[in-house]
C-alpha cells in the first residue's frame, strides 16, 4: 500500500484562486458604483446587500423575477464575446417584472465557472452594469462561485436576481383588459434570449459567413444583439397613458407570453404584416425553413414587448414611445374569445 503524500495543499492547488476571486471583486467595484441609485445602503463586499423602500408609496409591493441567459451563452463562449450578455441578463428580469407596473430597483447576480478568468468575469460583469444602467437599478451584490470540475474551461454560467416596487393600487394583472383594446408592440433588438437552441441548430446546418451584413450589422453581431431594456421608455408612458397590461416576449414567443395577462374569454388577434419582417428573423426562417406557426410559438419575431390600452389612448401612446426612441406599431386587437379558440392568433 502506498502511503498517502505528505504535501501541504492549499485551496489553489485544489483548483480555487482566492487572489483572483479578490481581484474580482476590486475591479467590480467600480462598476457597481456606476449603478447606485437612491435607497442603497453599503456597498459590495458584504455578506448581503441593503435597501431603502423608496419613499412616497402608500402600500409599496415588492415585485422579483429571476432569470439567466440560456444557450445563447455558448455561442459567447465559442465567439468569444462577453460584454453584452451581462445586458441580456439584465433585461430578462428586468423587463419581466416591469409587466407587473414595477420600477426596477436592485440587480444582484450569479457567476459559477471552474476556473476564474479575472478578464472574462470582469467584461460580463460590464455588462450586467450596462445593464442596470439601461434599467435604472443599482447592481447591489452578488456571487461568484469558482466550482472546479464542474464547468469545461473558458466556460461559465449566469442567473440574476431583481427586485423592484409598485404601488398596491397600480400592479398589472391583466384584469382591465376589455374587449376592443389596441395591442401595440415594441420592436425587439433581435433574438434577445430566447429560442438559442434553434438557432444554434440552424447555425450548424446552415454554415453561414458570420461576417455577411444583416440588418446592418455583421450576422454574428445581429445574432448576439443584446435584450432591449424597455424598462425606462414603458415607466414614462404608465405616468401619461392608463396601460392595461403589459407581456414581455420571452420563451413561448408571441402565442405563448400575450395569454398570460389576458382574461381567459379574450383574444389577442395580430396582424403579422403590421411590423417589419428584420433580415435576423427572414435568415433564421429561410435556413432553418422554420414554419410560420412555430416562429411565433418560439421567437419574439420582432416585438419584444407588447402593450395593451383602450383604442382611445392608442394613438397618444405611440406618440409618447416614440419620443422615448422606441419603435412601436400597432399590431393587433383585443375581442371576444370563442369556444376552444387559441388565446393569441396570428393572422399572416
Amino acid at each position: 500500500m502506498n502511503s498517502p503524500s505528505t504535501t501541504p495543499l492549499t485551496y489553489k492547488d485544489a483548483g480555487v484562486d482566492i487572489e483572483a476571486g479578490d481581484s474580482l471583486v476590486e475591479a467590480i467595484k467600480p462598476l457597481a458604483k456606476r449603478t447606485l441609485r437612491p435607497g442603497v445602503l453599503g456597498g459590495i463586499g458584504g455578506f448581503g446587500a441593503l435597501f431603502e423602500v423608496p419613499k412616497g408609496y402608500k402600500e409599496p409591493v415588492l415585485v422579483s423575477g429571476t432569470d439567466g441567459v440560456g444557450t445563447k451563452l455558448r455561442l459567447a463562449f465559442e465567439w468569444n464575446i462577453h460584454n453584452t450578455v451581462g445586458i441580456d441578463l439584465v433585461a430578462m428580469s428586468a423587463n419581466d417584472i416591469l409587466v407587473q407596473g414595477a420600477e426596477p430597483l436592485f440587480f444582484l447576480d450569479y457567476f459559477a465557472c471552474g476556473k476564474l478568468d479575472v478578464k472574462t468575469a470582469t467584461s460580463v460583469v460590464g455588462g450586467i452594469a450596462t445593464g442596470c444602467e439601461q434599467a435604472g437599478c443599482s447592481l447591489i451584490g452578488g456571487e461568484t462561485a469558482e466550482m472546479p470540475g464542474m464547468y469545461p474551461e473558458g466556460e461559465y454560467d449566469l442567473a440574476g436576481f431583481a427586485v423592484g416596487v409598485v404601488e398596491k393600487s397600480e400592479i398589472l394583472d391583466g384584469s382591465k383588459v376589455a374587449n376592443g383594446d389596441v395591442i401595440l408592440g415594441l420592436a425587439s433588438n433581435g433574438v434577445h434570449s430566447n429560442g438559442f437552441s434553434l438557432v444554434r441548430k440552424i447555425l450548424e446546418r446552415a454554415q453561414p459567413d458570420l461576417n455577411q451584413m444583416c440588418d446592418g450589422v455583421t450576422l454574428q453581431n445581429a445574432i448576439m444583439a443584446p435584450t432591449r431594456m424597455y424598462v425606462k421608455p414603458v415607466l414614462k408612458l404608465m405616468k401619461e397613458v392608463k396601460v392595461h397590461a403589459l407581456a414581455h416576449i420571452t420563451g413561448g414567443g408571441l402565442v405563448e407570453n400575450i395569454p398570460r395577462v389576458l382574461p381567459s374569454n379574450l383574444v389577442a388577434e395580430l396582424q403579422r404584416k403590421s411590423w417589419p419582417e428584420t433580415g435576423l428573423y427572414r435568415w433564421i426562417q429561410e435556413n432553418g425553413q422554420v414554419p410560420f406557426d412555430e416562429m411565433n410559438r418560439v421567437f419574439n419575431c420582432g416585438i419584444g414587448m407588447v402593450i395593451v390600452v383602450a383604442a382611445a389612448d392608442a394613438a397618444k401612446a405611440m406618440d409618447v414611445l416614440k419620443q422615448a426612441g422606441e419603435s412601436v406599431y400597432q399590431i393587433g386587437v383585443v375581442r371576444p374569445r370563442a369556444e376552444g379558440e387559441a388565446h393569441t392568433i396570428v393572422k399572416p
